[in-house]
């Protein structure tokens, strides 16, 4: 505790008026959190401001602050500010913590606050409540901080400029921008086609504009661009996948539409907001994806920060039927289970296509999903999906298209009935097991034939490995692969069942950009045993903010 020059400051008038400091009514503005609709990063929220809220409470009594104590040796001088002056404010709880340390700056500010209550009690003719003895302490005290006061209201009025500047010049006030950049450097070997690629450097930039209109409704209009041909299908000149000849050999970063010359174009445009006193939160998107809505447990499922492959990051029901739009709600039944259902179709905007387009004559989406909590580090979820195609395709992309439909003479679309299971178990604090199983149930609409596919796959990941925020995860299933057919249909060259290992290291760098270097191999890509084991290596840098 410092002590004036030249006064008789005590050490109880000391306290009295430093409990002015640190209570002194002002303003801030308050942050509502929204976190963002299956980031696949739990990490991941949106910062809107909200309206001011104090920060400091005022009391009358001292009793109203809950950690002063009538025995504590300054309560006879808190006691004396609340109840005769008034100048003594509380925290938000109610508390006081006079055992925080202060400044002399902040000590000017109290003291600065406590004047200019004396003062209305002067202006309202009320002079006789104030000692003589308090009013010269008072002003030696003034006089002590006359500098600190006047530094004080100086950086006050520039913070009052300043503030009018970027109220003036701010670009909204209900939308923040965030964003993601992704450089990737790959190379791929041997697949169906037995070669060996070039190294490439690809990229991928997401803009979000996040809006919120209530503080808990979200607008997001993400607009992206991309080369990244590493992680385009086999169907596209000069990727990786079409190189080796299989889209088992995709990585994960890869582009939302198909776009892949740095154009950017609306790749997400979704709107949700909550009802019934935010316990079911509703979804409506003209373009979108049903892993930006719906639950994915997996801790890997971020294409900029998770697995570096396509096929590693969630089970393929969240990418069934080629969705393009969405409307679905959310049910928080309780604390511990949750109820998500949804709709999609594949062109929902086309009106004119004999009956092939709009909201239900293309390829649709019906979707249920259950999850569940049965422990604090235990997630799991069954999901439920009927979808239909109106190609003979499962259009996940997850391997080629002749791998994903059904083979049979004279198909022309499919039906498909789909379950799959996940779980994610935190083992311990840094320790995670995860893994999902899906199981795809397709009939040909227009003749007998029909096509059981499974995939499945499980992971290890380890949080906070040799530095904080860093992660390694090693993950081992099948990729989808036809597994048995009835009717027409048949196998095809489908002989034997693929495998896919994957391990990768994510080392954060800082708070806004990670490197993860890692590899995997598919066995048997395709599920053909004459096809050479897939290698594919890849170094991604991921750039957030």
């Amino acid at each position: 505790m410092f002590k004036a020059k030249n006064s008789p400051f005590n050490v109880l008038a000391s306290l009295s008026f430093f409990a002015t400091l640190v209570v002194s009514p002002s303003l801030t503005h308050a942050e509502t959190k929204i976190p963002l609709a299956n980031s696949n990063d739990p990490y991941k929220e949106i910062r809107l401001d909200a309206e001011p809220q104090p920060l400091a409470q005022n009391v009358t009594s001292v009793s109203q602050l809950s950690d002063v104590k009538p025995t504590d040796w300054a309560f006879t001088a808190l006691q004396s500010l609340v109840e005769r002056y008034g100048c003594i404010a509380g925290y938000p709880d109610r508390t006081f913590r006079g055992k925080q340390a202060t400044s002399r700056y902040e000590f000017a500010a109290g003291l600065n606050a406590c004047l200019d209550k004396i003062n209305e009690i002067i202006s309202a003719g009320l002079a006789d409540k104030v000692s003589k003895a308090d009013l010269a302490t008072l002003q030696k005290l003034q006089e002590e901080f006359a500098a600190e006061l006047a530094i004080l209201r100086g950086r006050v009025d520039a913070l009052d400029a300043k503030t009018a500047k970027l109220e003036a010049q701010q670009f909204s006030t209900t939308t923040k921008l965030t964003g993601e950049v992704i450089f990737s450097a790959t190379a791929g070997s041997g697949g169906a086609s037995n070669v060996s690629s070039n190294v490439t450097l690809g990229n991928r930039t997401r803009l979000v504009l996040n809006t919120s209109f209530t503080g808990k409704d979200l607008l997001r209009t993400r607009l992206e661009a991309s080369n990244n041909l590493a992680a385009a299908s086999n169907t596209t000149a000069n990727s990786l996948a079409g190189a080796l000849g299989t889209n088992t050999a995709r990585i994960g970063p890869g582009p939302a539409t198909s776009f892949i010359d740095n154009s950017f174009a609306l790749s997400l445009l979704d709107y949700k907001f909550p009802i019934f006193d935010d316990k079911v939160t509703l979804y409506i998107a003209p373009i979108s994806f049903p892993d930006e809505f719906f639950t994915v447990l997996s801790p890997v499922a971020s294409n900029g920060q998770g697995s570096i492959s396509r096929f590693g990051r969630f089970d393929p029901l969240m990418r069934i039927a080629g969705t393009s739009s969405l409307v679905a709600f959310d049910w928080k039944v309780t604390d511990r289970f949750k109820i998500q259902a949804g709709y999609g179709s594949s062109r929902p905007a086309d009106a004119t296509l004999g009956g092939q387009g709009g909201l239900f004559g293309g390829s649709t989406i019906a979707l249920v999903q259950l999850l569940f909590k049965p422990a604090d580090n235990l997630d799991a979820s069954i999901t439920y999906t009927n979808t239909y195609h109106q190609s003979n395709t499962l259009g996940t992309g997850l391997v080629t298209t002749a791998t994903e439909s059904i083979n049979a003479s004279g198909v022309t679309s499919i039906r498909a009935n789909s379950i799959g299971g996940n779980l994610a178990w935190k083992v311990t604090p840094k320790i995670t097991f995860h893994t999902w199983g899906t199981v795809i149930f397709a009939d040909a609409v227009n003749t007998s034939a029909s096509t059981t596919f499974t995939s499945w796959i499980t992971g290890l990941t380890f949080n906070d490995l040799f530095s904080e925020g860093s992660a390694a995860s090693i993950l081992f299933g099948q990729p989808l692969n036809r597994t048995s057919v009835s009717g027409s249909a048949d196998l095809g060259k489908v002989n034997t069942t693929p495998y896919h290992l994957e391990i990768f290291y994510r080392y954060r760098v800082s708070p806004n950009i990670s490197i993860t270097p890692g590899i995997f191999w598919v066995f048997n890509p395709e599920g053909v045993s004459t096809n050479t084991t897939a290698t594919v290596g890849v170094i991604r840098t991921t750039f957030t903010f």
